[in-house]
């Protein structure tokens, strides 16, 4: 079973980002639950959401038996977050595992529309899901729905992290990309690479398929990582 994990919010203009408040919380959760990866969401940039830098946020993606608790995991990344709560955010939290195709088109209509709190309450009441708002105005309840809709829809994001990802650094083999766990490499096109070079200082594959997928282009004799939301 994946279980997904959104949230949203927990930064302000001066603190360490979502992604790596993120990549954290995964490294302790980690411990218990294979990290099937991090995912960036990108949501509705506009100068109507009150968003810190760049509207974007965050879902983490757990392997754990058919009968994990999902509440004591809530509980167990709330924790975390209160802990290295930041004055000025208004984080939100989200935990699901069976994701209902209304959440997947909530998630949808975030990156292109103004949704509301109660919009996103009133859906996870309906359907059960794990929601809460730890602080502030705590508006970060929206993105962290978002983020599991959209993770678990498996066609939207960028991963920030899955398997040895930020180890790599420079030019490395299409070989080596698919031993850390990208599915496949391919251009934007869809023509799957399957020799050469590609440069991974920057490299965050796509959540397509529901797998990471690296969508490169040749450049300067040598596949260069494109970034999508």
């Amino acid at each position: 079973m994946i279980v997904y994990i959104g949230m949203d919010d927990t930064d302000n203009r001066d603190s360490r980002g979502t992604g790596q408040l993120a990549r954290a919380t995964a490294a302790c959760l980690s411990t218990t639950y294979p990290l099937n990866g991090i995912i960036r969401h990108q949501l509705f940039f506009d100068q109507r959401v009150p968003y810190t830098k760049n509207n974007s946020s965050a879902a983490i993606l757990l392997h754990t038996p058919e009968d994990a608790d999902l509440k004591a995991i809530f509980q167990q990344v709330k924790e975390l977050m209160l802990a290295d709560f930041q004055p000025g955010s208004d984080p939100g939290l989200c935990v699901a595992a069976d994701v209902a195709e209304a959440v997947v088109q909530f998630g949808r209509r975030a990156k292109i529309d103004l949704v509301t709190q109660a919009d996103a309450r009133q859906l996870a009441a309906a359907h059960h899901i794990l929601l809460e708002g730890l602080g502030g105005t705590e508006g970060g309840v929206i993105g962290a729905l978002a983020a599991v809709g959209l993770a678990a829809s498996g066609e939207d994001g960028r991963y920030i992290e899955v398997d040895g990802l930020r180890l790599l650094s420079g030019l490395q083999s299409v070989a080596t990309l698919l031993s850390i766990g990208i599915h496949h490499v391919q251009t934007l096109d869809g023509q799957h690479i399957l020799e050469g070079m590609v440069w991974t200082d920057k490299l965050r594959p796509a959540r397509r398929g529901g797998v990471p997928v690296a969508v490169v282009q040749w450049e300067n004799d040598a596949w260069q990582p494109l970034k999508l939301d």
